[in-house]
């Protein structure tokens, strides 16, 4: 499996799919399915239409949920906030304050993905003012049985309109040092009183600085917090300090986006990283990061919400100059075992460098490897990043499914230079054979995205697999011997998996990514 350095950067970047050892079958009866529910807390800005929130359910496995209805009560908000089915919903009142929906259709909760529910909008009355708060409690039932329950934070906040600064594109090779503006507008009819800058940031970039007002993971800048205030038509820019990676690939390109809001909107998303269990990043050590814009005398900040998130995404373009290639190296193995043994052999790539290989942006895969199983034994158990291969067609859907002779294997979108990534193969030897050989190929063409064909030296594309090699014979890394190991993913505790990956795909799909979510989530193709 993976080194516990890369599982460290494929969790850490929110990765969906790095290559894990996943047995196909399970061995014993799985225990009844556990639920997560969450949602999102709101600020929704007085005098405005509302907000259109969902639900979303995790499970620790896949399952179908039949006759499912969510209650939503705001009886602590009544008068201030009004709840009402998006789009047709089948919810209707039941009772002052308490919204009740019901799912015409069979939900499917995906263990990885979870299962989202209609939308409801979230709208102010007359009533509501600035400061009001209280509790949304949600419950979910199937069958009218409460399965999962949860409550998030409902209030009134003074609506106001961020705008991000124009687009900014640089030149830097691999170790080199560049700087680029932070430039906020405030575009509405309201004073902006404080905002944050949430960063999405490519594995290249990254920051030496550590600003008191700025919080960061390892290297990566994920927020700055600020308290200047913004008049109306006004605007704020701060200079930032930037670097590559010396592994950055170059020629290439790499990207960052800094996604504005208020500090009552960063509170509510905040809570998804949070909730997630992820670790919390650290606040820097050093100076305080300013605007150009800074108010002398302050009064206590009033709960401010933006209106219009749309246009509040600066890009920051970095095009890469130089050469700093990859060198992807095939690992297969060597086993030993009697008839009717069970073997355990790692099987993928290692990434020697001198570039790391990032796709996590277009989440497609950095190379295909294929698999020939050894002739005389047959894979009990494969990946389920690994699908049954016929010719140069892999039939994707029956992904993880023992028994064929070739497989082609998608390990995912990150492969960090001097890094191995292996998925455990566990091959029953069905007839003892000296020197039954199977083989392992990486950069293996596909008619897919993604994939690496500019390898710095092709000659190591190509591993064997061998079974009872004779002496003097080898095909790469030790398997195991007579009876192989337990194999599986990574252990994980506390909350489901799918709740720590569903919560990282809602912070990806707000436009963030997700550096700091999924840090107990399972990857797949370990380190």
């Amino acid at each position: 499996m993976l080194t516990h350095s890369t599982r460290r950067w494929l969790a850490g970047l929110g990765v969906a799919g790095a290559f894990v050892a996943a047995s196909a079958s399970p061995a014993v009866a799985a225990p009844a399915a556990e639920f997560d529910l969450y949602f999102q807390d709101v600020t929704v800005a007085a005098d405005s239409p509302g907000v259109v929130r969902s639900p979303s359910l995790y499970s620790n496995e896949s399952t179908v949920l039949n006759e499912v209805s969510v209650r939503y009560d705001y009886r602590s908000m009544t008068g201030k906030i009004t709840l009402a089915g998006q789009n047709g919903n089948d919810c209707t009142a039941d009772g002052e304050g308490v919204l009740l929906c019901r799912e015409n259709f069979p939900v499917t909760v995906d263990e990885l993905y979870g299962g989202f529910f209609g939308e409801v909008v979230i709208a102010p009355t007359d009533k509501a003012a600035t400061g009001d708060a209280g509790e949304l409690k949600i419950s979910l039932k199937t069958a009218d049985k409460e399965i999962a329950s949860y409550a998030s934070r409902l209030r009134v906040g003074e609506g106001v309109d961020l705008q991000a600064g124009p687009a900014t594109t640089v030149t830097a090779a691999p170790g080199g040092k560049f700087q680029a503006p932070l430039t906020v507008f405030n575009a509405g009819t309201t004073e902006v009183d404080g905002v944050v800058a949430l960063f999405d940031t490519d594995y290249g970039i990254r920051t030496k600085e550590r600003f008191d007002n700025c919080l960061y993971a390892d290297d990566f800048l994920f927020a700055c917090e600020f308290d200047e205030k913004i008049p109306v038509s006004g605007g704020a820019t701060a200079t930032l300090n930037y670097e590559l990676a010396t592994d950055t690939y170059a020629p290439g390109s790499e990207y960052s986006s800094a996604w504005f809001m208020t500090p009552a909107d960063f509170e509510d998303l905040l809570g998804i990283r949070e909730e997630a269990g992820a670790e919390k990043a650290r606040r820097g050590t050093g100076k305080t990061l300013s605007l150009d814009a800074v108010s002398a005398a302050r009064k206590a900040r009033s709960v401010q919400t933006d209106t219009d998130p749309n246009n509040n995404f600066g890009e920051l373009h970095v095009d890469v100059t130089g050469k700093n290639g990859a060198d992807l190296e095939a690992v297969g193995a060597t086993l030993t075992g009697k008839k009717g043994a069970v073997l355990t052999a790692a099987l993928g790539f290692r990434n020697n460098g001198p570039a790391t290989l990032d796709h996590l942006r277009t989440d497609s895969d950095v190379t295909f490897v294929d698999v020939t199983v050894p002739t005389g034994t047959t894979a009990v158990e494969v990946p389920l990043e690994c699908a049954p291969r016929t010719g140069n067609d892999a039939e994707w859907q029956e992904a993880g499914t023992p028994g064929a002779a070739e497989y082609r294997c998608y390990p995912g979108p990150f492969a960090p230079a001097g890094e191995e990534l292996t998925g455990e193969f566990k091959l029953r030897i069905d007839k003892v054979i000296a020197n039954a050989s199977g083989a392992v190929k990486v950069n293996v063409p596909c008619e897919c995205e993604g994939g690496f064909y500019a390898d710095l030296k092709p000659a190591n594309d190509i591993a064997k697999i061998l079974v009872n090699a004779a002496t003097g014979q080898g095909g790469g890394q030790d398997g195991g011997g007579e009876g192989g190991g337990d194999g599986g993913g990574l252990p994980v505790t506390g909350q489901s998996t799918g709740l720590i990956a569903g919560l990282g795909a809602l912070l990806l799909a707000a436009g963030v990514g997700g550096y700091l979510v999924a840090k107990r989530r399972r990857t797949r193709f370990v380190a």
